[in-house]
C-alpha cells in the first residue's frame, strides 16, 4: 500500500514563507511562471512574501503541463500514476508580449512537487528554447534570461528527468524533501475537513 502524505493549506503557506528570504537573496526573481495546476496556489502565496516595499508585485504567468494518468476510482480514492509523456495544456503565446517579457529576466518556475523530474525538465528546456527564439525575433540576443525553480516537495528518489547542472547547484529550492510517498494537496481534496483531519492524525501518529 502506498504511503500517503496529507498537506494542509497552512503547511503550504509556511513553506512559502520560509523559502521566500532565500529566493529573494539568491534567485532575485522579477517574474514567476507557475506550472498548472499544482503550482498556481504556491506561486500566489509566495508572491505575497516576495513583495518588497516600494516595488510592484512580481507578475505570475502560467503554463499547463500534464504527466499523470488517472487509473480509476472516485473522489479521494482516485488513483493516479506518473505518465511517460508530458502534454502541454497551456503555454505562453510565442507571438505576444508574454514571451518577450521573459527576455533578460530572472524567472522563477514554481510547481508543487518534483517527483520524476520529467515535468520540470520539459518546462526548463522548452522555455529556454522559446526565449532564444524570442531573442532572435526581437534582436535582444545580448540579454540573459535565468531560470530558477521552487517546489514545495522534492521526492527523494531516482529521477527520470534531468536539469542543467547550474540550476541544480545554485538555482533549485525544495521547501521539503520527502520519501517516495503519494502527496495529497489541499486543492485536490473533495472534502477539505476530512483532508485536514487525516493530516492532523498523521502528525499526531508521528509524535506518538
Amino acid at each position: 500500500m502506498v504511503e500517503k502524505l496529507y498537506v494542509t493549506y497552512n503547511q503550504v503557506h509556511k513553506h512559502c514563507q520560509d523559502a521566500a528570504p532565500r529566493i529573494l537573496e539568491e534567485f532575485k526573481p522579477n517574474l514567476m511562471i507557475a506550472i498548472g495546476g499544482g503550482g498556481y496556489v504556491p506561486a500566489r502565496i509566495l508572491r505575497s512574501f516576495l513583495k518588497r516595499d516600494g516595488s510592484p508585485n512580481i507578475p505570475i504567468q502560467a503554463i499547463g503541463l500534464s504527466l499523470y494518468e488517472q487509473l480509476g476510482g472516485s473522489g479521494d480514492s482516485e488513483v493516479e500514476v506518473p505518465g511517460t509523456k508530458v502534454t502541454r495544456t497551456q503555454w505562453l503565446d510565442l507571438s505576444s508580449l508574454e514571451m518577450a517579457n521573459l527576455i533578460g529576466k530572472n524567472v522563477l518556475i514554481v510547481d508543487e512537487v518534483d517527483d520524476t523530474r520529467t515535468t520540470l525538465e520539459y518546462a526548463v528546456r522548452e522555455l529556454e528554447k522559446d526565449v532564444v527564439e524570442a531573442q532572435k525575433k526581437s534582436g535582444r540576443t545580448g540579454e540573459k534570461t535565468t531560470f530558477s525553480i521552487f517546489v514545495l516537495h522534492n521526492k527523494d528518489k531516482a529521477k527520470k528527468g534531468t536539469l542543467p547542472e547550474e540550476t541544480l547547484k545554485g538555482r533549485y529550492l525544495a521547501a521539503e524533501t520527502v520519501g517516495d510517498v503519494w502527496i495529497n494537496y489541499p486543492w485536490e481534496a473533495i472534502d477539505i475537513d476530512e483532508h485536514d483531519r487525516l493530516s492532523a492524525e498523521a502528525e499526531k501518529n508521528k509524535k506518538a
